[in-house]
C-alpha cells in the first residue's frame, strides 16, 4: 500500500517525493503499465443504466470517467426512450478529443417475465443482469451505477481483468467491511457471497466467460448458463430478496465462489464506509478510487462530504485547470464537513484525486 502523504493537497502538489510509495505500490504500478503496454489499443467498455431522474447523475459519472482515463472509452448507455435525445444533446458537446464513443440503447427485458424484471427493486435496475446477452460482441465490460464517480483512470480498474485466474468471470467489492453493521449477514433470507455479501454498483465482467460458463445452483443438479438461470432464480427467491438484482448476483456467486474476483473497498467507497466511523482501511491508506453515492447522498444534506465531490465534478468545465478549478475548491468545501463522521476523514476523498491530477499533467507534459 502507498504510505499516507502528510502534505497540503495543493501547496505541495508538485513537490511530492518520488519515493513516497513502497515496493507494493511500485509493483502495482508496474503491473498496471505492463498491462497497458500489452493492450495498447484496447478499448474500454463502460455500461450504465439510466431511468427516471438519473440523467444529470449519469452525465456527471461519464464526465469523471473521461477526465482521467488514458485509453479509448466506449459508453453503453441503456436509458428510457424519452432520455435519448437529452443524452445526445449533452454528450455530443463533450470535448472527446477522439477518445470517447457512445451508444444509446432502449431498456429491454426478455419477453418471459418482462413485467417482473421491470418492477424488481428499482425501475430498470435489473437491466444489468442481461448485458452479457444483449452486448454479444463485447468481450469485457465495466458496469457502474449512475451514482458512481471515478477519482482515478478507468484504466486502473480495467486492468483487474488481467488479474483474473482461469475460473473468475467478474469482480466486485464486499457489501460491508464490518460485519457488525453488515446487512446480508444480519438480515438476508437467501444465500449470499462471503461474510458480508457483495455490492454490484461497480461490476467488472469478462462477458465472454460469463456467456460460456455453466453455473452451479440450488434448483437443479444440472448446471445452467447465464441466460437460463436468471428467471428460475427470480421465481424461487422473489419473495425473499430485498435489493433486487444485487441479491440474485449474491445467490449466484454463493454457489459459484470460484468465479468471483473481489477487489478492495476503495474501488467502491460508499457512505457505509464512514457514516458509522471509518472502516475502509485501504481508503485510509491510499484514498478513495471510486466513489459510490448510494442512498441519494449526492442530492441531500445528510452526507455533505459526498455531495461536495459530486458538485465539484458536475461543475468542472473540461479544459479548465484541475488544481484551481476542481481540487482547491473541493478541499475547501470538504473542510466544512468535519462535523460529520465522513467529514472527519475528508482527506481520503482527495488523496487519490490529487495523485490522478498530478499523473494527468505529467502525461500531458510528455506529449
Amino acid at each position: 500500500r502507498c504510505k499516507n502523504l502528510s502534505v497540503s493537497f495543493w501547496n505541495s502538489y508538485w513537490m511530492l517525493p518520488s519515493d513516497v510509495c513502497g515496493m507494493n505500490c511500485f509493483w502495482e504500478a508496474a503491473f498496471r503499465y505492463d498491462y497497458m503496454k500489452t493492450h495498447p489499443s484496447e478499448k474500454m467498455h463502460l455500461a450504465v443504466v439510466a431511468c427516471g431522474e438519473r440523467l444529470e447523475e449519469t452525465v456527471t459519472m461519464l464526465r469523471s470517467a473521461i477526465i482521467f482515463s488514458i485509453r479509448p472509452l466506449h459508453f453503453h448507455i441503456f436509458a428510457e426512450d424519452q432520455l435519448h435525445e437529452r443524452f445526445k444533446d449533452i454528450l455530443d458537446k463533450f470535448p472527446y478529443e477522439g477518445k470517447v464513443n457512445y451508444t444509446l440503447y432502449p431498456i429491454t427485458f426478455p419477453t418471459e417475465g418482462a413485467a417482473e424484471w421491470k418492477k424488481l427493486f428499482k425501475p430498470c435496475a435489473s437491466q444489468r443482469l442481461f448485458l452479457p446477452l444483449i452486448l454479444k460482441d463485447v468481450d469485457s465490460l465495466l458496469y457502474v451505477d449512475t451514482d458512481i464517480l471515478f477519482l482515478r483512470p478507468v484504466d486502473d480498474i480495467w486492468s483487474f481483468l488481467g488479474k483474473f485466474n482461469s475460473t473468475q468471470i467478474a469482480a466486485m467489492a464486499p457489501e460491508h467491511e464490518e460485519p457488525r453493521i453488515g446487512w446480508y449477514n444480519r438480515f438476508a433470507r437467501h444465500p449470499y457471497y462471503g461474510v458480508t455479501g457483495i455490492n454490484s454498483g461497480v461490476m467488472l465482467m469478462n462477458m465472454t466467460r460469463i456467456r460460456r460458463k455453466y453455473f452451479k445452483n440450488d434448483m437443479t443438479p444440472v448446471r445452467l448458463r447465464w441466460g437460463e438461470i436468471l428467471m428460475p432464480l427470480l421465481k424461487k427467491y422473489k419473495l425473499n430478496i430485498t435489493w433486487g438484482d444485487q441479491d440474485l448476483l449474491n445467490i449466484m456467486f454463493f454457489h459459484n465462489p470460484e468465479s468471483l474476483y473481489v477487489f478492495p473497498c476503495q474501488w467502491n467507497y460508499r457512505p457505509d464506509h464512514c457514516i458509522y466511523g471509518s472502516n475502509c482501511k485501504a481508503a485510509e491508506e491510499e484514498g478513495v478510487f471510486i466513489l459510490h453515492g448510494n442512498r441519494g447522498v449526492y442530492h441531500d444534506d445528510k452526507q455533505p462530504t459526498f455531495r461536495a465531490v459530486y458538485e465539484a465534478i458536475k461543475n468542472y468545465s473540461f479544459g479548465d485547470d484541475l488544481v484551481h478549478s476542481l481540487l482547491q475548491p473541493l478541499e475547501l468545501e470538504l473542510q466544512k464537513t468535519v462535523h460529520t463522521y465522513c467529514g472527519r476523514v475528508y482527506k481520503v476523498f482527495v488523496k487519490q484525486l490529487t495523485k490522478s491530477i498530478r499523473d494527468l499533467y505529467a502525461r500531458r507534459s510528455k506529449g
